[in-house]
C-alpha cells in the first residue's frame, strides 16, 4: 500500500491533519496504537486560545463547540488569601474558550468517520524507516498481521513515547529536557461552579489550581511530590486541601462528588528540528510543557496548522518552501510558548530547593504582574494565544 501522507496517532493534532488534507483532496491514512475508545475517552487538556477555536470553526469541525463550550474572559490569580481578576477581554480584546480535548477527538474522528477516511486503529507502528529517501516505509502490526506501507511523507503526532521521534538518528537530533521537583494530584468532581474563571492560586504549602469543564464538572490540582500515594489523599482532605490553597474571604469553594483522581509528573521537553527527510514531527511527539499555561493541545495546533498549509503547498503546487522551513517556523513559536509555561510554573509553585530571596522573586513577580497593565497585556496575550504563523485556507 502507498499513500500521499501516513499520519501517526490519531489523537487530536494527527486527527486534524487528516481531516485537514482531506478536505483538500490529499489522501493519508492515520495509524492509531490504541483502540476508539480509549482516544476518545482520554481526559487532557479543556482551555482553548483563539487560534485553536478559529481553526477548528473555519476548517468545518467547529459546531458542538460553538454550542457547549464555555467563555472564560481573563484568569483569576490567589495571591495571599485574595483573589485577582485579570480580564483579559477588556485588556486585549480576547479570553479563552473552555472545552475539553476528548470533546475535540471526538469531533474529528466523527467527521472523518463520515467521509469513510481510513483510520487503523489498534495498529501499533513498530518502525519508520528510509525517511530520508523520496518513499519512507513504516512497519506496523493490525489484526495480529506485520504490515508494512509507503508514504511520500510520513507525520508524527504519536506523541513522547511514540515510534516517530525515535526514528530521527541521534547525530541528527538534540533534546532539551527539564524534569520539575514535584506533580499534580488533579481531579474531576461532579461540582456547580465556584468561580467565573479558571483560579491559579500561589501558597505556602503549594500551588492550586481551579478550573472547570462545563457548567457540571471542576477539574482542579493540587502541588504534590510525585511519589504521592493516592491512598493517602480522601476525598475530604482533598477538599480541605483544595480550601486552604484557594481559599479567601467571603468565598467558598463549592464541593461535589470527585469522579477521577491521578497524580501527573511536570516536565519541560523540547526536540529539534521537528523534521528529518520526509517524517515531520507535531505536539507532544516534538515537545512536552508543563500545563500551567495549558499550552500543550493548543501548541499542537498551531503546529498542524503549519505543517498542514505545508505539505498542501507541496502536493497540489509543487511549492516545497514551507516544507522546508516548517521545523524552524514551528520551533520558534513553541519555544515562546515553553518560555512561558516554563515561567508559570516557576511563579506559582514552591520548589523543594527555596530560599527566603526566591520566594520573594516569585512574590515580587506576582505582585509586578497584579499591579502593571502593561506587564498583564503581555501575561494576556501569552494567555490567550501567540500568532499562527500559517494556516491553510478553507
Amino acid at each position: 500500500m502507498h499513500v500521499s501522507v501516513a499520519i501517526v496517532g490519531a489523537g487530536p493534532s494527527g486527527s486534524l491533519l487528516a481531516w485537514m488534507l482531506r478536505q483538500k483532496g490529499i489522501e493519508s491514512i492515520v495509524l492509531e496504537a490504541r483502540s476508539r475508545e480509549y482516544v476518545e475517552g482520554r481526559i487532557r487538556a479543556g482551555v482553548l486560545e483563539q487560534g485553536t477555536v478559529d481553526t477548528l470553526i473555519d476548517a468545518g469541525v467547529g459546531e458542538r463547540l460553538k454550542k457547549e463550550s464555555l467563555h472564560h474572559r481573563g484568569v483569576c490569580i490567589g495571591y495571599r488569601n485574595e483573589h485577582y481578576i485579570l480580564d483579559f477581554d477588556k485588556l486585549i480584546g480576547r479570553g479563552v474558550t473552555v472545552y475539553g480535548q476528548q470533546e475535540i477527538t471526538k469531533d474529528l474522528l466523527a467527521a472523518l468517520d463520515r467521509e469513510n477516511h481510513n483510520i487503523l486503529y489498534e495498529a501499533p507502528v513498530t518502525a519508520i524507516r528510509d525517511v530520508d529517501s523520496d518513499r519512507p516505509t513504516l512497519r506496523f502490526t493490525h489484526e495480529g498481521k506485520e504490515q508494512e506501507l509507503t508514504a511520500d511523507f510520513v507525520a508524527g503526532c504519536d506523541g513522547f513515547h511514540g515510534v516517530s521521534r525515535q526514528s530521527i538518528p541521534d547525530t541528527v537530533l538534540k533534546t532539551h529536557d527539564l524534569i520539575y521537583p514535584f506533580g499534580w494530584l488533579g481531579i474531576l468532581a461532579n461540582t456547580q461552579p465556584s468561580k467565573e474563571v479558571a483560579l491559579f492560586s500561589h501558597h505556602h504549602r503549594g500551588f492550586a489550581l481551579l478550573s472547570m469543564r462545563s457548567e457540571s464538572v471542576g477539574r482542579f490540582y493540587l502541588q504534590c511530590r510525585t511519589d504521592e500515594n493516592l491512598d493517602d489523599w480522601s476525598d475530604e482532605r482533598i477538599w480541605d486541601e483544595l480550601d486552604t490553597r484557594l481559599g479567601a474571604p467571603d468565598w467558598t469553594l463549592k464541593r461535589g462528588e470527585i469522579t477521577q483522581k491521578d497524580v501527573t509528573p511536570l516536565r519541560s521537553f523540547f526536540s529539534e528540528p521537528m523534521q528529518h527527510g520526509r517524517l515531520f514531527l507535531a505536539g507532544d511527539a516534538a515537545h512536552i510543557v508543563p500545563p500551567t499555561g495549558a499550552k500543550g493541545l493548543n501548541s499542537a495546533v498551531a503546529d498542524i496548522n503549519v505543517l498542514a498549509a505545508a505539505l498542501i503547498n507541496r502536493v497540489q503546487k509543487d511549492d516545497e518552501e514551507l516544507l522546508r522551513e516548517y521545523s524552524g517556523i514551528a520551533l520558534r513559536r513553541n519555544w515562546q510558548v515553553q518560555r512561558f509555561s516554563w515561567s508559570n510554573t516557576a511563579m506559582y509553585h514552591i520548589f523543594p530547593d527555596s530560599n527566603s530571596f526566591t520566594r520573594r522573586m516569585q512574590e515580587a513577580q506576582i505582585e509586578y504582574l497584579l499591579t502593571d497593565e502593561t506587564a498583564q497585556i503581555l501575561y494576556a496575550q501569552n494567555h490567550t494565544g501567540l500568532p499562527i504563523a500559517h494556516k491553510p485556507k478553507f
